[in-house]
């Protein structure tokens, strides 16, 4: 099986890279993983059209090559103003249902301070409904970032807790996907009548 972890941050050496980095080391139930840093591809803002992902220069062909081949992905995106990024939002909005439904994902906010629960608030909320990505039930809010996730070994109780925490949402994510690879293959060979009739949620 493989997964892809994307990270949303807008800058250079993010602390959501950061994130991305450690869950990868964690990862044992998937084949492959690749890790997506949005900020280095420098997409186009989506207009809603197909031909804005095809545009001159626009490197989304790579990044929806690996979301097609995934069997499912992480989704970690820094809290701006309570908000998931501008990135992680425009990645999800270019997305195509082709490529991504019926795929499991782990949410995953990454913050400075003691917040964290707004963009996962938001992304279950509104960022799904046409990708038809699976948002499993089990999310991380990395709190204080600065803080966590930088030794081999960690510094207080706390991050003990958030390092098994993140290693049963990664085994999770695992078995999420394993069960809904059930459903990918039986929407593909057993259509529903009319199905490309609900292409997109209400």
């Amino acid at each position: 099986m493989e997964l892809v972890i994307v990270s949303a941050s807008q800058r250079s050496q993010s602390q959501s890279a950061k994130v991305a980095r450690y869950l990868n080391e964690r990862v044992e139930g998937f084949s492959k993983v690749n890790h997506i840093e949005l900020y280095q591809y420098n997409l186009p803002f989506w207009d809603g059209s197909a031909e804005t992902k095809s545009a001159a220069g626009s490197r989304w062909p790579i990044i929806s090559q690996q979301i097609n081949k995934a069997d499912a992905l992480v989704l970690i995106t820094p809290e701006w103003g309570g908000m998931a990024s501008p990135l992680m939002k425009n990645f999800l909005l270019m997305c195509d249902k082709q490529d991504t439904a019926h795929k499991p994902a782990l949410l995953v906010a990454v913050v400075s301070g003691i917040s964290g629960a707004y963009p996962i608030a938001e992304l279950r909320m509104n960022a799904l409904k046409n990708n038809k990505l699976v948002a499993i039930p089990d999310h991380l809010i990395i709190r204080n970032v600065e803080q966590v996730l930088n030794h081999d070994k960690p510094d207080d109780e706390r991050e003990l807790h958030l390092r098994e925490r993140i290693d049963y949402s990664l085994h999770m994510l695992e078995q999420y996907s394993e069960a809904l690879k059930t459903i990918r293959y039986q929407h593909q060979n057993q259509p529903f009548p009319k199905q490309q009739e609900y292409s997109y949620g209400m």
